[in-house]
């Protein structure tokens, strides 16, 4: 009776329990991976479960677990940004790895709009999935709130703020501008602008403090015409870069935001005449593929983006097992400490465009 129970067909519990001598209850706390069972019958049983090729019905398992084996990735953006910007398709990778040895699947939802976000309401008060992660949240988004009364397991990559009261996972932001343009005084110099990205998002703002902080520390006072604020895609770099000209047409280096608002940077830049590092230097964000593949290549902050993912996976499926793992040191103050706020560093990744 090789991969066939007595009935014919798919093998039972039943029939692995009869097979190895023991209930049906002993089998199912086997399969289910819990120690209360003695190394002899763990060994009868999955035996038993070799010889007759069960397999579990997860479907089965989840009902009685009451869990549905599914987490859903949610980002708050326009499908356009998404096929975009390198760092959307980076965190999906992470979460991919996170979850290959596991059972649990994974559903990837974008609400860039009003309609989008209600439909995703709908859709989680069903409670179909057993976690969610929010990648991208701006200020004032109601989904953190709705997941919250809801009940359902979060965690969020990208903080909404220093105050972050969900599970959350982030790249050290600040220090990470501040490096890069310590890199560009480093290279002399002196009238250097930022392209911040939309100042809705937490991180965006963490950039912008630590392009000001750096200028600070070298005794360079805040210059407003400096900043021109942008929203992470190539368009917003482009029409931030042709504002920083017209104001300040001196300008001898640029800190862009992303790496996809640094290549619309470019296109202005070469189209003013300007050549790159000569007249201006470049440096991006993120150490995407975009970075790796302009002329010249870009100089940009490495953020460790597919182990963001990973760990907020990993995060995720600690507490929907019911573990809470205390929160770890991070440039947070003030936080509960029982809710777990993961800083990763960054660094910087030195190229020809500055």
């Amino acid at each position: 009776m090789n991969g066939h129970g007595r009935s014919g067909g798919r093998p039972t519990l039943e029939e692995v329990a009869a097979r190895a001598g023991v209930g049906r209850g002993t089998v199912s706390r086997v399969i289910n991976g819990s120690s209360k069972v003695s190394e002899h019958t763990r060994a009868a049983v999955e035996a038993a479960v070799a010889e007759l090729a069960y397999v579990p019905n997860r479907a089965a398992r989840a009902l009685a677990a009451n869990r549905t084996d599914a987490v859903a990735l949610v980002i708050p953006e326009p499908e356009a940004r998404f096929f975009a910007e390198p760092y959307f398709s980076d965190v999906v990778r992470g979460v991919g790895a996170a979850l290959a040895e596991t059972d649990v699947q994974l559903v990837l939802t974008l609400a860039g709009s009003d309609r989008e976000r209600r439909r995703l309401a709908q859709y989680l008060s069903g409670h179909r999935v057993d976690g969610v992660l929010l990648v991208s949240v701006h200020a004032g988004d109601p989904l953190p709130e709705l997941l919250a009364e809801l009940g359902i397991p979060t965690v969020i990559s990208g903080r909404r703020s220093a105050e972050e009261t969900l599970p959350s996972v982030d790249s050290d932001n600040l220090a990470g501008a501040a490096e890069a343009v310590r890199h560009l005084l480093g290279r002399g110099r002196r009238a250097i602008a930022t392209i911040t990205g939309p100042l809705d998002v937490y991180g965006a703002q963490c950039r912008l403090d630590g392009y000001r902080q750096a200028l600070a520390a070298a005794g360079h006072p805040a210059d407003a015409e400096l900043v021109s604020v942008g929203d992470f895609t190539e368009d917003g770099g482009r029409r931030a870069m042709r504002e920083l000209l017209d104001r300040r047409p001196a300008l001898d280096a640029v800190f862009a935001a992303s790496d996809v608002m640094a290549a619309g940077a470019r296109f202005e830049l070469r189209a003013a005449g300007r050549r790159i590092p000569q007249d201006v230097a470049l440096v991006g964000f993120d150490d995407s593929v975009v970075a790796r593949h302009m002329h010249p290549p870009l100089t940009s902050v490495r953020q460790p983006i597919e182990e963001m993912g990973r760990t907020m996976t990993r995060l995720l499926l600690d507490r929907i097992a019911g573990r809470q793992p205390a929160g770890e040191p991070g440039a947070t103050g003030g936080k509960d400490p029982g809710v777990p706020a993961v800083v990763l560093p960054n660094s910087l990744v030195v190229r020809e465009s500055s």
